[in-house]
């Protein structure tokens, strides 16, 4: 085991110089806004141009820029400076990284809530009317587009503009440390929003997977031994109707800590997510370098993670 995690890691590392390489290969092949007139303002002259150039070393050839963000990287773990406020990507995405953590999580956890068990009631009982109407609800759920779903939500239940004020709206986004209870009203509507699409997507692949695993012989032969029909569906088949939900749990999870960009912009939300978006529109090339790199630790983390836990999951994997 330790020996394969070893051998992830390392190629981890290299995963990340390839993304970081495609990065500034697509930022300099395709066109777009010079970084340097964008932080010049409306009233630049030539000159002053040419001074943001020279001082943000864009000056310098591709390779070399490549070089130094590189040997930066790995000895100080810096990101580089903001070209549009020339502040510290590596400070910009930490001070955003806990409103993504907790959208991510929350969401996490209200779409496995709802989704596994849609998954397991509607796999037990196969065509009933349950069935149809939780396949007919995830199809809604995967079918509705997250920024439509946002806003309607918000339209409803939003406490400023919402018909009925239950819940925050847009832009009430308050950190947990500050107010938990403030905390937990504002992101109440982006988990379920978010959540809403992954755990109907979920709830398919329990109940397809849960009524294939429950044809196989080992769970015939936990029914002949006598075994309570809930252990047998439990224990049983749906340990090892998880093991695929796990691989997708583990990728839907660090893609969503890369920034969950459509939520986190319908809700105002101060994430990952918005940052990166922000940063595409102006060009500025270590904050897209800083969160796509964030992005890909995060997918490459949430895979290790995933492939350790299939020892525990399925008895047959080994390492």
């Amino acid at each position: 085991m330790a020996r394969y995690i070893v051998r992830r890691l390392a190629w981890a590392v290299v995963m990340l110089v390839v993304v970081s390489a495609l990065t500034f290969l697509i930022f300099y092949t395709f066109p777009s806004a010079d970084p340097a007139a964008l932080r010049a303002g409306r009233q630049a002259t030539p000159q002053l141009i040419e001074q943001i150039r020279h001082a943000l070393g864009l000056d310098k050839p591709v390779y070399e820029q490549f070089f130094i963000y590189m040997k930066n990287l790995g000895l100080h773990f810096d990101l580089g400076y903001s070209y549009q406020n020339n502040v510290p990507v590596r400070q910009e995405i930490f001070a955003r990284l806990p409103a993504t953590i907790s959208l991510t999580a929350g969401a996490f956890v209200v779409w496995m809530l709802i989704g596994i068990p849609v998954g397991v009631l509607s796999a037990i009982r196969p065509r009933s009317v349950g069935d149809r109407v939780a396949m007919g609800g995830a199809l809604v759920g995967i079918s509705a587009p997250v920024y439509w779903l946002g806003l309607v939500a918000l339209f409803l239940f939003a406490s400023d503009i919402g018909k009925v004020h239950l819940f925050g709206g847009a832009g009430s986004y308050v950190p947990l440390t500050q107010d938990p209870g403030g905390w937990v009203k504002s992101l109440i509507l982006p988990w379920f929003v978010l959540a809403a699409a992954f755990a109907a997507f979920y709830a398919r692949m329990v109940r397809g997977n849960l009524i294939e695993v429950m044809g196989e012989d080992y769970i015939r032969t936990a029914r002949a031994k006598g075994l309570p029909e809930r252990r047998v569906i439990l224990r049983h088949g749906l340990r090892a109707a998880l093991t695929p939900i796990v691989t997708i749990a583990g990728l839907d999870i660090g893609i969503l800590l890369g920034g969950a960009v459509l939520t986190e912009t319908v809700f105002n939300i101060p994430g990952v997510g918005r940052f990166a978006y922000d940063s595409i529109v102006n060009s500025d090339l270590p904050a897209i370098q800083g969160t796509v790199l964030f992005g890909a630790l995060f997918i490459i983390v949430a895979n290790l993670i995933v492939d350790i836990a299939y020892a525990f999951l399925d008895p047959r994997v080994r390492y």
